[in-house]
């Protein structure tokens, strides 16, 4: 099998890099998050350099690409720590247009995301429902030929920006029962739609969102009624996936950023990278940084097999790379001693972020007993 990326994925690597080198640097970054309005003029770049059309499909303004596409960007977005929604909008939104929406669903949507003109949180997530898909108390109620929304979604990442929400809806049976959970489109704009915005620990931003009999029409489900587990299941793995090539990208930058720091901070008269015990552990850093992306190759690779294949092969990755980026995290700040964690070092936001794509969808533990009981069933 031939893993070298095509021509087309190398430039868009390129430009991305050249984009976060001249536009996106450590301190731009930081003064753009002061800022409520700044990640519009970088949304707009992303649709000029195809990111967002990179993955959609040709006959609704994309690019035609893949997962493998998706990897490559969210690796360099790794690398540059962006925060703007690409995930929640690109592979969520889309993803669930792409494979469940009607025909003029797709016409609406799929074709303004990748203009740039469309940007979609998940609200997925509710105040108990931890990481379990099928746990949704929100209620949608069948409301003539549409429903009424009723409920409460927590921690909606790029909410404040959003102009839709795709939201996980209980149409039928108890709080979690794998059938009777649906999917709808709403927007955000909606008479009873209510949102609290705040930032998060690794400078993304995310609202609670509140649903108080939000009427919406039979043109908002996406799928069909009852029966949008499944798809929420494969766009979940999609996303995990797409994080998990972030979680490298952030790696690869710790363990950059700690072996330039060990060349020039000196300790008994010698720079730090001279002491073996500190070679040892930055070479370990590397080690789990390249396994990392193995893994995350895997997982990203085997998105198209079967269910049970590609469930299994995105819990492997997001076991793996959740311990390797908190071995590389910690080592990293370790290296560059307390001041590893102030807020004007580079590391210490990248070990945030690594944190929180582990927190993202299932954590290790999570994932891990996911796994298990996927081989279980595959051994039985």
């Amino acid at each position: 099998m031939n893993f070298d990326y095509t021509e087309e994925q190398n430039m868009l690597r390129d430009s991305i890099a050249k984009w976060a080198a001249g536009q996106y640097d450590f301190e731009k970054r930081r003064e753009a998050l002061k800022s409520d309005d700044a990640w519009r003029k970088n949304w707009g770049v992303f649709a000029e350099l195809g990111l967002l059309a990179a993955p959609l499909p040709e006959d609704f303004g994309g690019l035609g690409g893949g997962a493998v596409d998706i990897s490559v960007v969210m690796e360099e977005f790794g690398k540059a720590l962006v925060v703007e929604p690409y995930v929640p909008t690109v592979v969520l939104g889309a993803g669930a247009l792409k494979y469940a929406g009607s025909a003029a669903q797709k016409d609406e949507h799929l074709a303004a995301i990748a203009g740039g003109e469309r940007i979609i949180a998940f609200a997925q997530a509710e105040p108990k429902s931890r990481w379990a898909l099928n746990d949704v108390g929100t209620a949608a109620k069948k409301d003539g030929a549409g429903y009424v929304l009723n409920g409460h979604k927590a921690v909606v990442v790029g909410a404040p920006q959003a102009d839709y929400l795709l939201v996980s809806a209980r149409t039928g049976g108890a709080q979690r029962d794998a059938k009777g959970v649906s999917l709808f489109l709403v927007a955000k704009g909606a008479k009873g739609v209510s949102t609290r915005d705040y930032p998060t620990m690794d400078g993304s931003r995310a609202s609670e969102v509140y649903f108080e009999n939000v009427s919406v029409g039979a043109d908002a489900l996406i799928g069909t009624a009852d029966g949008a587990l499944p798809l929420i299941e494969r766009i979940v793995d999609e996303a995990n996936a797409a994080y998990c090539s972030e979680a490298v990208g952030c790696m690869r930058m710790m363990t950059d950023l700690t072996r330039e720091y060990a060349k020039t901070r000196k300790q008994f008269g010698r720079a730090i990278a001279e002491f073996q015990v500190l070679q040892h552990r930055m070479v370990d850093m590397f080690m789990a940084t390249e396994e990392s992306y193995s893994m995350a190759l895997r997982a990203t690779i085997l998105l198209g097999e079967s269910d049970e294949e590609r469930a299994r092969a995105v819990s492997a990755a997001k076991v793996s790379i959740g311990k390797h980026s908190r071995f590389v995290g910690q080592a990293a700040v370790q290296i560059h001693g307390g001041m590893g964690v102030t807020d004007e070092m580079r590391v210490g936001h990248y070990f945030k972020r690594v944190t929180m794509i582990d927190a993202t969808f299932g954590n290790v533990d999570t994932h891990l007993k996911r796994y298990t009981a996927l081989s279980a069933e595959k051994a039985a």
